[in-house]
């Protein structure tokens, strides 16, 4: 616990370990009010084993800290698969949404029997919905190569296929608590589901071309998936599962035949978490000749680089982008993403946080599409619930443009958090988002363990 100091600082704790609601402990004690405990929340974007990391010591600042993210119950199975891939994995986040997006591209592509991006753009829905149902790659490749019109359910996709907007109709939430070794306790972690499974696609995609040597021969294989991943960045500690994921899929996708009788190539690359270091990522791709991107890792970077995907003809495809605009967005039909809208994730965090007594609560976020979506939907959430103005307070930070910009300064909003008297402090940001929090407790404000 963090507790500031003073002359009667032992005298104090020990008054707070009996009677934490009373403002004394005797008359000299009747001169300092008992401070304002205050809960941390996270999101996505902070709430993974390897945050810990981002902070200039463990000074157990994490102990405590509990927030939500998209997340699929994993079966040990599929992590041991992933294991496979990458022995170190400490984290699972977004590895399951990252798999299906590469799984997905690779079934539409053999499905329309070819690799031009416009056509196998207009199977990438249809693979999700109204076919045969089929639960691995190998079994859903079967049946595609037979010209058969399928319904994948892999690891993310697992109830409702897509929406027209090309996004999960349907998704699941994990609440996951930080214990007192700044590590995540799976045995608090929470599931609960969200969206409507009639909201998913009933359109009819082209119809299917069986695979012969006449359609292998002019569908212009092999199938290119270029990467836009979080390598370096802000985002960088999501890296790993997500990188799991793609390549996982492709080693299966290639174990099971590969793509239109040839195997899927993977071409690296890197988002940076800024649009600068995406952009040239993507005029790389485009000279490459790749057909589907999988990426950006962070939704602002997918707006930046989303018109140049789409002047080059090709498809975008996030595992990771939640921001609810996206699914409005001026894309000609090249844009997918496997990852929820933060719409959904803006309900599951005001209720984790209504739940746990929260009255005066402070919601800081990155000032970028990603941060304030996120943080406008929360705040809608709890003024439907009957949180108003009076008691929900808002908070931006510029976050680092690249990886030589200097720490983020979040001292003057700290400062305003310790007048404001908050009991809850939402933090919805990235890696940079470990600076906010020591600027807050160097402000004074004590965290709640």
């Amino acid at each position: 616990m963090l507790v500031s100091s003073g002359s009667r600082s032992a005298a104090l704790a020990a008054c707070a370990a009996l009677l934490l609601a009373t403002a004394a402990c005797g008359e000299d004690a009747g001169e300092d009010p008992v401070t304002t405990q205050v809960r941390l929340y996270g999101t996505d974007g902070n709430m993974q084993n390897s945050f810990v990391n981002e902070f200039s010591e463990r000074s157990g600042l994490l102990d405590g800290m509990k927030g939500t993210t998209p997340l699929t119950p994993l079966s040990e199975e599929f992590k041991e698969r992933l294991r496979s891939v990458n022995p170190r994995l400490s984290d699972y986040l977004y590895a399951a949404e990252t798999y299906d997006a590469v799984a997905i591209s690779a079934l539409a592509a053999q499905l329309a029997g070819s690799t031009a991006p416009a056509d196998i753009a207009k199977q990438i829905n249809g693979v999700t919905n109204t076919g045969q149902r089929c639960d691995t790659i190998e079994q859903c490749l079967e049946i595609a190569r037979d010209g058969g019109d399928i319904e994948y359910r892999g690891i993310s996709i697992t109830r409702g296929g897509f929406t027209e907007a090309g996004e999960p109709s349907t998704a699941s939430y994990a609440t996951l608590h930080f214990g007192q070794d700044e590590q995540l306790d799976n045995g608090k972690t929470e599931f609960l589901g969200a969206g409507d499974e009639s909201a998913a696609s009933t359109a009819a995609p082209p119809r299917a071309k069986r695979e012969s040597n006449a359609v292998n021969r002019e569908s212009g294989a092999p199938l290119k998936l270029g990467e836009l991943l979080p390598r370096t960045g802000d985002l960088a500690l999501a890296y790993p599962p997500m990188a799991a994921g793609a390549e996982l899929a492709l080693r299966e996708i290639n174990e099971a035949g590969g793509v239109l009788g040839e195997p899927v190539e993977w071409v690296k690359g890197d988002d940076g978490t800024s649009p600068t270091v995406a952009k040239a990522t993507v005029a790389k791709h485009i000279q490459d000749e790749v057909h589907v991107i999988i990426g950006a890792g962070a939704s602002g970077v997918s707006r930046a680089v989303l018109p140049d995907v789409v002047a080059a003809g090709l498809i975008l495809f996030s595992p990771s982008n939640t921001d609810a605009g996206l699914s409005t967005i001026d894309d000609g039909g090249l844009y997918f993403r496997t990852a929820p809208s933060d719409l959904l994730q803006g309900r599951a965090l005001a209720d984790v946080m209504l739940r746990d007594g929260a009255d005066k609560i402070v919601l800081v976020a990155r000032k970028d599409s990603y941060g304030e979506g996120l943080q406008e939907h929360v705040r809608a959430e709890l003024e439907r619930a009957g949180h108003g103005a009076d008691r929900v307070k808002l908070l931006t930070y510029e976050p680092p443009a690249d990886a030589d910009a200097p720490p983020v300064d979040f001292s003057a909003g700290a400062a305003e958090i310790k007048e404001y008297d908050a009991d809850g402090v939402l933090i919805i940001g990235f890696a940079e988002s470990a600076q906010v929090i020591e600027a807050i407790v160097a402000a004074g404000v004590e965290l709640r363990h």
